[in-house]
């Protein structure tokens, strides 16, 4: 793997970084598929060669973060296993069979003066990816990037070191093996938050920032920033239970909101019952949650049907806990709900439980977050499970791209049009 030399300054060694991905982004934009798909089936293979190597290099990070008090939340995430090597590689082969984005038409308009007019989908240029602990965010990156015909400059966390470097070196020997240009992808080989700071500035050469962590790190680069940015701050993720609930799946699907991961941005982090039902539906669930180590906490009326709850506070309606901690208030209606959701909610995922059609329309139609759910747990908020073959995030902005972040997100459009000549007069 190349890497720029790093006993320069940061911001000195980011420019070469800059300046290296805007010449691929050049070639990389003109890359047939074929050339494309050929990397990331290489890189698959690599993965899947190399998987005890990956494995050794990622648990010299595991060592450390365990040193330093990392969060269990943040460990999970941190760790590569057989499954992580097994889902990397198979969302490279996904995403390689995924139709090209680039170059598409949308629908074709013929003036009355007999000139056609069109879009065609192109790449955004060149991407910097800023992330925590999530090693599988380098591949899943890489071959977004890549696939919509992208340059991008990847900038882990420290905490990741070891195991993002190995999977780089995998990526750029991908790409050589497809004769693509070595620098198409590059991961930032120091870990001096120096970097950080340069590549939000760097308006020369990268088009647009993803950054993937915590909500300190999202705050500190929307502050920075003069790049772009498809971000979200948080996940506070919200489950509604209507009075029209199925008990069967309010209780399942509020299980595994809950507990499928932890330290995942759509996990439910506060349950809203109907109050009609909250009685018939909150003691199972409880005693479920409770039984896998979930901490309650509860509004008065929660803790009236479950006494064992402590209660809950106005800074529990706003946490993302990223834990194995639930918040839970009774409301009168699937308005007091929205309410809730309007005030609190970080507008990443809700979900409603409920067996009318009704209800389930108004939801969907009157809450503002970039997914709204019909009877599933907010643990779907997942490009792969959307069918984009992975994501390069999930966005809570307004322009551009809203939602998990897959192949047209990480394209724009351009104007096309053709004619025979035509003149304006």
């Amino acid at each position: 793997m190349t890497q720029v030399q790093t006993h320069e300054d940061p911001r000195t060694a980011m420019q070469v970084y800059g300046q290296r991905a805007r010449t691929a982004a050049r070639q990389v934009r003109k890359a047939a598929d074929k050339a494309k798909a050929a990397a990331l089936r290489a890189m698959a293979d690599l993965i899947e060669e190399r998987g005890e190597q990956l494995k050794q290099q990622n648990a010299l990070d595991l060592e450390a973060a365990r040193k330093n008090g990392l969060a269990d939340a943040l460990i999970d995430r941190l760790a590569i296993t057989d499954k992580t090597l097994l889902s990397m590689a198979t969302g490279l082969r996904q995403i390689a069979a995924m139709p090209d984005p680039v170059g598409s038409l949308g629908p074709t308009t013929t003036r009355p003066n007999g000139m056609r007019v069109a879009q065609m989908r192109v790449p955004l240029g060149v991407i910097g990816i800023i992330y925590e602990s999530r090693p599988n965010v380098t591949i899943d990156a890489a071959a977004l990037c890549l696939k919509s015909g992208n340059a991008t400059i990847l900038r882990g966390g420290s905490e990741a070191f070891h195991s993002n470097q190995a999977l780089g070196g995998i990526i750029q020997e991908g790409l050589a093996r497809a004769g693509l240009p070595q620098h198409a992808v590059q991961v930032v080989d120091t870990t001096d938050r120096a970097a950080v700071g340069a590549m939000v500035t760097m308006t020369e050469y990268i088009d647009v920032i993803v950054p993937r962590g915590g909500k300190g790190l999202i705050e500190r680069l929307s502050r920075e920033a003069t790049v772009p940015l498809i971000k979200h701050l948080d996940g506070n993720c919200h489950v509604y239970l209507d009075k029209a609930a199925d008990p069967v799946k309010a209780h399942d699907v509020t299980v595994n909101a809950k507990t499928y991961r932890y330290g995942i941005c759509g996990t439910m982090e506060t349950l809203l019952v109907h109050a009609d039902v909250a009685g018939t539906l909150l003691p199972p669930i409880a005693a479920t949650l409770v039984s896998k180590g979930v901490e309650l906490r509860g509004c008065e009326r929660t803790r009236a049907i479950l006494p064992t709850a402590l209660p809950a506070t106005e800074e529990d309606w706003e946490t993302e806990y990223l834990a194995p901690i639930l918040a839970i208030r009774v409301v009168d209606d699937i308005d007091q709900a929205m309410e809730h959701i309007e005030r609190y909610s970080s507008q990443h995922t809700e979900s409603i439980i409920t067996e009318d059609l009704a209800a389930a329309t108004r939801f969907q139609r009157e809450v503002d977050s970039s997914s709204v759910y019909v009877n599933l747990p907010t643990c779907f908020a997942d490009g792969f499970e959307y069918g984009l073959g992975a994501e390069i995030g999930i966005s809570t902005n307004r322009l551009h791209a809203r939602g998990p972040v897959g192949l047209e997100g990480l394209t724009t459009m351009k104007w096309v049009l053709t004619g025979e000549g035509q003149l304006r007069g």
